[in-house]
């Protein structure tokens, strides 16, 4: 030691030495004496709070206590303040004294001083102040920072340079940083406003008096990471005028920055320079940051140090002058508040049992308890010697129980009971004398005998007598169970006396517990009163409501009691699983709910938490054990209903609910995580080593003694040491805490796969439970993953999402399990997306002022984590967020006990964490490895014991939102949150997968993402382009999802609207119904959020053409939605200018929308289905249209404007021509009289858009000239006269509304004599024409004006009615004596019609006399029309068939609307209505309809199917009105409307579903017979008009009969089989008769592969269809099949009989290999057998096929466990990534079989090949042994047959036989073949019939 040192030890020694003679002189007490008057109970020499400081006042000094306190501990601290590397015990020793020097806890003098000279004084032989100062306190006075006032007096001043002086203002800084101010930019005074505050200074001037180290600016070696400052606030300067005196701060922006050029004194330190370079070591390693510190500040320290020796202490204010670019703002480095935690100060070790406060109040407390227990045990034992001497029954403390011996009463138990946890809560229960226990405990033997001999079991059948006498058991019962609790609470005290814990009594207890549970507890929680046969019994015991209650709790006390227990002695194994046999039942009970229970829910739901805190000490004391729990829960799950299953009973914190199983595993894997408690286990060895006598002096009763000998076996004993040596810290953290977390792991691991592996098993609506609990589960982990109380939920999620993955990127899983993965991803994606937003948000809350140091601290780590940029130092740190999380349950866990395991599982995950970072961190830093060193220590200290924290530091107390953002923070850099890219790419490239189904789930995960982070469609966004991909996918279901996608989007992002909007209206047109109204709604959302015109327009255009879609939904839908967006937002009117312009804008975009989208046809039919009386809005409507029409007249003088957004008055008239076919009555007698103009100019027509707005004119006139009154007369004649010169120029379709209107204003001015004379006038040119037609042909002008007068009287004829004007037509025509017109009409124009007439003019009579017959239909059925119709049917001229096709079209379909209008009417009037009978049906035509069609029908059903053009259709339309008119029988019309569904036209096919679906709905039974026929019907239609005979078409494989299906799926199943099954039938043939002809494809082959691919494509409804198919294609093969294989092998191969039962009989010898024979075959033969084997080749492939596309195996174990009715009618699912290419390329290869005679003979080769070698059984043998999930499955007895042992490598010889049907039971492999009977050629064709029969059925 130097011997200056030594020479102030002895001194202090000395000194100390005086001080304690001193003291034993005067000394009033001693220490001891006076610590009982004092408040605190230990002495500590640096503790703020032992003695307050003594203020000056009155009354005697107080006696001097230095000679009282140890120096020992002081020349301790002395002897270490003397070395550089300081201790923590010098660390906190320091704090204290800063602590006890901070200004606010020292009483403030102000005292008056004396004006001073202003010179200072320079006095050198002044002393310093730090001279004679022990080395701790020059540390103190070095390390400590004091700031006082100090009063300025009146002095005089001295004149400065300019005027003023600054005070400078050092800022000390602590060891520890305390605060961290935001940085600030701060702004210099102005000078006039300082001159003016020095003026009339009559403030106080703060001067900050700084420390020795402050100034010297070197590094404190008590600070972890390098250099800590602390920023002053700034505080501006007050103006001089003020009169206020108030402290004044000047901040370091008024000190100089640049120093004057001549000093007197050293320059000041920089303080801005130092400010800088603090902020920039900030950023450096800690030792980076003290080196580069300490050299940045040392010349200035150096230089300033050298005046303050000569003068102490002095203030130098020099000038101050300001240079802004020495000034930046600097941010503050990210550091934890290191203030928040404080280690604690050391205690005395005390033993096991003396842990009682040395405290007066605890002491007096415990004290208090204790006599009051003993006085209460000495009246139980008087009260017990009372009884017994006086042999009285009993008293109110003892009763006499049956065996007449003294037990404790109710009330007895209960006081004492009170007492002795009171007692063991103050610690002082073991000074309880161990004879008054064991007495007690002997006081409970008796009840608890009485209460086990007591039948307390309820019974179903109990009456309200047996219910009133097990009442009158209750008492004993519960005092029973206080007897129980009361004898097992002392065992709980940690009393050493080994006879207080007998086995008997613990079992005795035991079985009084479980004998309550079983008896009483679960059969009343099961008890319901809605069950009928118990509902007297419900009724009884719910009276006593109050008694039963008083059992639940004083079961769950007693419950309780043994969950402590378990875990503070020994219990046997038998009480150990008996326990837990009690827990799992009553966990998994399946009680009644709240109304519907005998005492409610809580009471039970308290008994089930219990019994889960129970399991979870088992299961943390017992490790062998735990898997065996693990299994009883999870097996048990199976055996409770879904609904139970779901109920979410167990309560959060934070107010949430879970399943009660979700929570019990959750803390089971988080307690797996902790270390096991083995001081039960040590204490136990200690007590047997001492009862052997083994003398160990203090171990017994040492406290740590089995911790002691722990300790000794880690090298790291102190954090120095760590600190000094982190490697070794780490390494044994590493043995301890990684195992422990890999045990978690595991648990957890095997949970998660037993979940998983039995949900892959099971469905939602299947039998078992697991896949829908699998998603319960999920739903709870997600919910808890965010709570700092289950922080095992991320463990659980994370090995889940591992697993999901697996199954998703498994290209051999099914397509169910991919898609449970996927839909457990996306919910676990939207949790983590979820997080990440809550996360963000909650931070942002932090970063304001108004939050605490330790929010924002935690709000920006959150927005580094977050940002991605974060080291894991800041995460680990050991005030970082694990010791937030901790700190706060640590908080928490005396009111809920099951915390223990949460802090557990956050101590070993940080230490895990910890051993992780040190190894990954690559940079070399002393000060870093300290730390991790230090934190190690500590770690390890945690994981060995779990109070060791809270025994050590003290932490500010942690809120909730603080520790959920921590924690929050530790999820962040979780592995299950960084996945969370990883995720939505697996979401993403799924939806691009083969599988529909997987491609539809991914979309609805994506969809789970987006409602929780819509950041991901943001920019380019992949998302967005794969959704648009998959709203073009094959699968509708791939679209409907896709489109509900799409919806979530635009809702999300508005923006994206623009670029979706077509996409949802191509979708209008979609296959899928489904797809189609789920793009309309989403459409019609856009269009009310839309105000573009061209959007708006083409969503109403598409929605206008869904008018006419084949689904009446879609066409309801449309309807409403063309309402909803058209009309309602016009409801209600008003005069406002903002309703006008809406309603013109509407106009506007209604113009365009029929200029653009061709729905003119389709908007009447639209407008009348609003307007019609049966809308029940009809009037709005009608109201709203009305004032539509009005606005756009406004438009119809608009001219032609190349701006397209302009509306025209052409296009307007269009418009308005709409809406008058729609309703005449929403237009006015002035509003047409606007349109007169145009009328005139009908007649000149020349332009296309000059025919468009005449005909616009025209058509309005005709529709509402009707509604006008006749007293417009000369209006009507003047339109008249307008029109009538047009009528031998305008176009066909023009003079049709023209001939129209004058025939409406003729009947309005009641004279149609000039309409009779330009008929007759016409027909007499007719005439004329007639008679030229003698002479010779006619020339091209007689040809045109024929075509002209024809078509003037076949119009005149279809709308006038000119019989009254007969005698005019006689003047005209002498011979005619007939009365009607029309018939003169025909019989003028019958003749041009005749074969010798040339075709324009035959052309022009037909069009005429179909005109002339649709108003006049008799004339259908005269004799030269039905004649001449025949004629040209007969000719088969398309053009000349068109003509009376359209007539028979018009006239059905006015019959049609006529009828309908009448079936209406009659619905609408309650009277019949009377009808003609002289007619059949209900309309005069009816019979002319029926004639007409019953003539005609065969020509028109072969024009139908002749061709595929316009002509067609129009055949088809005749026909499909037919039908629905019920002219023909059903099945006339039926065939031919089945084949044309296979059409390849759009139009015809839709149209003929339509006509065949609602004719299959009228007459099932009858169509359904002639389904073959028109099966074959449609393939001859494919193959001679469409040229295709295949059966389906390609991309995707649609079979060419889906039609015939979709109508069939109105059916029931058996009835879709049947036609299946007719369809296999329509294959089968018979070889011999088997027609090939000499070349070319035979006809049988051509149809049985037009039949099997549309099997083999079929969408099939249910599992027992696609098995029958496939069962009968088998029988099929092998019944047909055998006889063909059978003639190949004879007559082509010449293979004999006797070969092939010499080759069946040899048992490894493989079959001859089959040659062909050297003579020549028949080629006829061979070419016969090749196309046999060429069908039943295809068979098999389609067979083969759907086995492979549907998941259903070859294998024979499939027929083992027979599927459920339920399996059979479910949908099937198609295998994933299973196509039908191959199928559809072995077809084709199969089809080439006849083109040479090499084909012909292999194809009979491979025929026979696949009859004898099954290659797929072959496969399956391999796999027999494990079922389609890759695990065993028990061998079956009745697999030990031959074939068991015979296997042969090539394949099994498949059993091939005569004919399919009966099943013949299969010989074992010791039976010997029959002796008698002649043996089969094939004997094992029943059997592979069998098979098959019961493989699908």
């Amino acid at each position: 030691m130097p011997s200056g040192a030594q020479h102030q030890h002895q001194h202090q020694h000395h000194h100390h030495h005086q001080q304690q003679q001193q003291v034993s002189a005067r000394r009033p007490f001693t220490l001891n004496e006076a610590l009982p008057y004092t408040p605190i109970t230990s002495v500590f020499p640096f503790e703020p709070d032992i003695i307050n400081t003594p203020t000056i006042g009155s009354g005697p000094l107080a006696p001097s206590i230095a000679g009282l306190v140890s120096r020992e501990d002081y020349d301790a601290l002395n002897n270490e303040a003397r070395y550089p590397n300081q201790s923590k015990r010098l660390e906190g020793s320091l704090e204290y004294v800063q602590t006890l020097l901070k200004p606010e806890k020292i009483t403030r003098f102000q005292f008056k001083t004396a004006p001073k000279a202003t010179n200072p004084s320079n006095d050198s032989s002044q002393k310093s102040l730090t001279e004679g100062l022990s080395p701790f306190a020059r540390m103190v006075y070095d390390n400590t920072a004091i700031s006082f006032r100090y009063p300025t007096p009146e002095t005089p001043r001295p004149q400065t340079v300019n005027g003023q002086k600054m005070s400078p203002h050092i800022t000390k800084g602590s060891p520890k940083a305390r605060k961290q101010e935001p940085p600030k930019v701060v702004k210099h005074n102005p000078a006039a406003l300082n001159a003016q505050a020095v003026a009339k200074n009559k403030s106080q001037i703060e001067i900050h008096l700084p420390s020795q180290r402050q100034l010297s600016a070197s590094a404190s070696p008590h600070s972890t990471f390098g250099l800590v400052r602390q920023d002053l606030p700034e505080t501006p300067s007050r103006p001089a005028h003020i009169p206020q005196v108030k402290p004044q701060t000047i901040s370091p922006a008024d000190l100089m920055v640049a120093q004057p050029k001549t000093q007197l004194l050293p320059p000041a330190p920089d303080r801005s320079s130092s400010q800088r370079i603090a902020g920039v070591t900030d950023q450096l390693p800690p030792r980076a940051q003290s080196q580069e510190a300490s050299q940045a500040i040392s010349e200035p320290s150096r230089a300033s140090s050298q005046g303050l020796k000569a003068a102490g202490i002095r203030i130098e204010l020099p000038v101050a002058s300001f240079n802004k670019d020495d000034f930046v703002v600097v941010d503050d480095a990210l550091s934890a508040p290191y203030h928040l935690s404080t280690k604690k100060r050391k205690r005395a070790q005390m033993g096991d049992g003396d842990d009682l406060d040395s405290g007066l109040d605890n002491r007096e407390r415990a004290n208090a308890a204790l006599r009051e227990l003993q006085r209460c045990l000495q009246e139980i034992f008087e009260a017990e010697d009372k009884t017994s001497g006086q042999h009285s029954n009993s008293n109110a403390l003892i009763t006499i129980d049956n065996d007449q011996e003294p037990t404790m009463t109710t009330a007895a138990h209960s006081r004492a009971l009170k007492l002795i946890l009171r007692t063991l809560e103050l610690g002082c229960f073991r000074l309880v004398p161990a004879e008054d226990i064991l007495r007690v405990q002997n006081l409970c033997d008796g009840a608890l005998k009485q209460a086990a001999n007591l039948e307390i079991k309820i019974d179903d059948s109990w009456g309200e007598v047996e219910v009133g006498m097990w009442l009158q058991q209750l008492p004993n019962i519960e005092a029973g169970l206080k007897a129980a609790r009361t004898a097992l609470t002392v065992m709980s005290g940690g009393r050493e006396e080994r006879q207080l814990y007998s086995e008997d009594l613990i079992q005795q207890g035991l079985n009084i517990f479980k004998n309550v549970i079983d008896g009483i507890i679960v059969p009343l929680s099961e008890l319901r009163g809605s069950d009928p046969s118990k509902k007297e019994l419900f009724r009884h015991l719910t009276a006593q409501k109050k008694a039963i209650s008083t059992i639940f709790t004083a079961c769950q006390k007693l419950f309780t009691l043994m969950s402590t227990l378990i875990t503070s002695i020994d219990l046997s194994e038998t009480v150990v699983s008996t326990l837990e046999f009690a827990s799992s039942c009553l966990i998994f009970v399946e009680n009644a709910p709240e109304k519907d229970s005998v005492v409610g829910t809580q009471k039970f739901d308290g008994l089930r938490l219990v019994a889960m805190d129970m399991l979870s000490q088992i299961f943390l004391m017992n490790p062998s054990q735990r898997q065996g729990i693990f299994d009883d829960i999870l097996t048990s799950l199976e055996k409770l209903p879904l609904n139970k299953l779901s109920a979410r009973q167990f309560k959060l914190s934070d107010g949430g609910s879970i399943q009660p199983v979700s929570a019990l595993i959750m803390r089971l894997v988080q307690a797996s995580a902790g270390k096991v408690d083995d001081r039960k286990e040590k204490s136990r060895g200690q007590m047997l080593k001492s009862l052997e006598g083994d003398d160990q002096d203090g171990q017994g009763n040492a406290p740590n003694g089995g911790k002691g000998s722990a300790e000794t076996s880690y090298a790291v004993k102190t954090e120095d040491y760590a600190a000094m040596q982190p490697s070794t810290a780490i390494q044994e953290l590493e043995a301890l805490a990684p195992p422990l977390f890999d045990t978690a792991k595991r648990n957890a691991a095997y949970v998660v796969n037993f979940m998983v592996k039995r949900a892959q098993k099971s469905t939602k609506s299947g039998d078992t439970p697991y896949r829908n609990l699998l998603d319960l589960f999920v739903e709870d982990f997600t919910t808890c993953l965010d709570s700092p109380d289950w922080p095992a939920a991320e463990l659980l999620l994370r090995l889940l999402m591992f697993m999901m993955l697996e199954l998703v990127k498994g290209e051999k899983n099914a397509a169910p399990a991919k898609n449970m993965a996927l839909e457990l991803l996306g919910v676990m994606a939207a949790a983590i997306s979820k997080l990440r937003s809550h996360v963000r948000k909650t931070a942002s809350n932090f970063e304001g002022t108004d939050a605490d140091e330790l929010g924002r601290w935690l709000a920006e780590l959150t927005t580094m984590v977050l940002d991605r940029k974060f080291s894991p130092d800041k995460i680990i740190n050991w005030l970082g967020p694990y010791r937030v999380v901790l700190e706060y349950l640590e908080g928490r866990v005396t009111d809920d006990p099951h915390l223990r395991s949460a802090i557990s599982y956050f101590v070993t995950d940080w230490a895990v964490s910890v051993c992780a970072a040190y190894d990954d961190d690559q940079e070399e830093s002393e000060g870093r490895d300290a730390e991790y060193g230090r934190t190690a220590y500590r770690l390890r200290n945690m994981v060995e014991d779990r109070r060791w924290l809270t025994n050590e530091y003290s932490f500010k107390s942690v809120v909730a939102s603080h520790a959920k953002l921590s924690h929050s923070i530790l999820l962040l850099r979780s592995q299950f949150c960084d996945y969370f890219k990883g995720i939505l790419n697996i979401l993403m490239q799924s939806m691009t997968t083969d599988a529909a189904t997987v491609r539809s789930r991914s979309l609805k995960s994506i969809n789970q993402v987006l409602e929780t982070d819509p950041t991901i469609l943001d920019g380019d966004s992949v998302v967005i382009h794969l959704i648009l991909q998959c709203s073009n996918d094959s699968s509708p279901q791939v679209r409907d999802s896709a489109l509900g996608l799409i919806g979530k989007c635009i809702a999300m992002r508005p923006l994206l609207e623009e670029k979706m909007t077509q996409t949802v209206i191509q979708r209008f047109t979609d296959a899928g119904v489904g797809v189609r109204k789920r793009a309309m709604k989403l459409a019609r959302d856009i269009y009310l959020g839309n105000q573009s015109k061209d959007v708006r327009s083409a969503i109403a255009n598409g929605l206008l053409h869904r008018m006419q879609d084949p689904d009446e939904g879609v066409r309801e839908l449309a309807r409403q939605m063309i309402e909803e967006v058209w009309i309602s937002p016009f409801y209600k009117a008003n005069d406002s200018m903002a309703y006008k312009q809406s309603l013109t804008d509407h106009v506007v975009l209604m113009v365009q929308t029929v200029k653009q989208g061709n729905a003119s046809l389709i908007l009447d039919k639209v407008f009348q289905t609003m307007l019609a009386p049966e809308s029940k809005l009809s009037e709005a409507n009608s109201d709203v249209c009305k004032r539509l029409v009005a606005n756009m007249f406004d438009l119809v003088d608009n001219p032609d404007s190349e701006d397209l957004s302009v509306p025209t008055g052409k296009d307007a008239l269009q418009v308005l021509m709409i809406f008058a076919k729609a309703d005449p009555r929403l237009f006015t007698f002035e509003q047409i009289r606007l349109l007169k103009p145009r009328i005139a100019s009908v007649a000149s027509v020349s332009t296309s858009e000059e025919f468009q707005v005449s005909r616009a004119v025209v058509v309005i006139y005709r529709r509402v000239l009707p509604q006008v009154s006749s007293v417009h007369n000369q209006f009507l004649a003047e339109v008249r006269r307008d029109l009538m010169p047009a009528l031998p120029k305008v176009t066909r379709a023009l003079l049709d509304d023209v001939m129209a209107c004058l025939w409406i204003i003729s009947g309005l001015l009641e004279t149609s004599e000039h309409l009779a004379r330009l008929v007759s006038s016409s027909l007499a040119g007719v005439q004329k024409i007639r008679a030229m037609t003698v002479k010779g042909p006619l020339d091209n002008d007689t040809t045109r004006k024929f075509a002209r007068y024809s078509l003037i009287v076949g119009m005149a004829g279809k709308h006038c009615n000119l019989d009254q004007h007969a005698e005019l037509f006689k003047s005209s025509f002498p011979k005619w004596q007939g009365n009607s017109v029309s018939k003169l009409m025909v019989d003028v124009l019958v003749p041009f019609a005749n074969p010798s007439q040339p075709a324009e003019v035959r052309k022009a009579a037909l069009d005429a006399i179909g005109l002339v017959c649709q108003a006049n239909p008799r004339n259908y059925v005269a004799a030269n029309v039905y004649t001449t119709f025949q004629q040209v049917f007969d000719e088969q001229d398309a053009a000349l068939e068109s003509m009376i096709l359209r007539s028979f079209k018009e006239f059905l379909f006015t019959e049609e609307k006529r009828s309908e209008q009448a079936a209406a009417s009659a619905n609408g009037t309650k009277e019949p209505v009377k009808k003609d009978l002289k007619s059949m049906g209900s309309t005069g035509f009816d019979d002319v309809a029926s004639a007409t069609t019953q003539r005609f029908l065969k020509e028109i059903t072969r024009i139908t199917t002749a061709t595929q053009d316009e002509h067609a259709f129009l055949a088809m339309e005749v026909l499909a009105t037919i039908s629905r008119q019920g002219l023909v029988h059903p099945k006339e019309t039926g065939v031919t409307l089945i084949t044309l569904e296979t059409c390849p036209i759009m139009k015809i096919s839709e149209l003929a579903y339509q006509e065949h679906r609602a004719l299959h709905e009228k007459h099932e039974t009858v169509i359904e017979r002639e389904y073959v026929k028109a099966v074959q019907a449609a393939f001859q239609y494919q193959r001679d008009i469409t040229g295709d005979s295949h059966g389906a078409t390609e991309n995707p494989f649609t079979p060419k009969l889906h039609l015939l299906m979709e109508v069939l799926k109105i059916s029931k199943s058996k009835n879709r089989q049947r036609f299946q099954e007719k369809l296999i039938g329509q294959i089968d043939f018979e070889p011999a008769k088997l027609e090939v002809g000499h070349e070319g494809m035979p006809h049988h082959v051509e149809y049985s592969r037009f039949l099997v691919e549309n099997l083999a494509f079929f969408e099939y409804v249910t599992v027992s269809e696609v098995q029958a198919t496939i069962t009968a294609m088998e029988k099929l093969v092998t019944s047909t099949g055998s006889g063909i294989a059978q003639s190949i092998e004879s007559e082509i191969f010449q293979v004999r009989v006797d070969t092939m039962l010499g080759a069946s009989q040899a048992t490894n010898r493989e079959l001859p290999p089959l040659a062909p024979v050297e003579a020549p075959v028949n080629n006829q033969k061979l070419r016969q057998l090749s196309a046999g084997s060429i069908i039943l080749l295809v068979v098999w492939e389609a067979r083969t096929y759907l086995r492979r596309a549907y998941g259903l195996n070859a294998n024979r174990r499939e027929s083992k466990g027979k599927g459920t009715n339920k399996d059979l009618t479910r949908a099937p699912i198609k295998v994933q990534g299973v196509t039908g290419d191959k199928f559809w390329e072995d077809v084709a290869v199969a089809m080439t079989g006849l083109d040479s005679h090499e084909r012909m003979v292999d194809t009979c080769k491979a025929f026979v090949e696949l009859l004898n070698v099954d290659k797929e059984f072959q496969i399956a043998e391999d796999d027999d042994d494990v079922d389609g999930n890759g695990e065993p499955t028990t061998p079956d007895p009745d697999d030990d047959d031959e074939e068991a042992l015979n296997s042969n490598p090539r394949g099994r010889k498949r059993k091939a036989g005569h004919a399919a049907g009966g099943k013949l039971k299969r010989a074992r492999s010791n039976s010997k073949p029959p002796p008698r009977g002649r043996s089969r050629k094939n004997p094992v064709a029943a059997e592979a019939d069998s098979d098959a029969a019961d493989d699908f059925f």
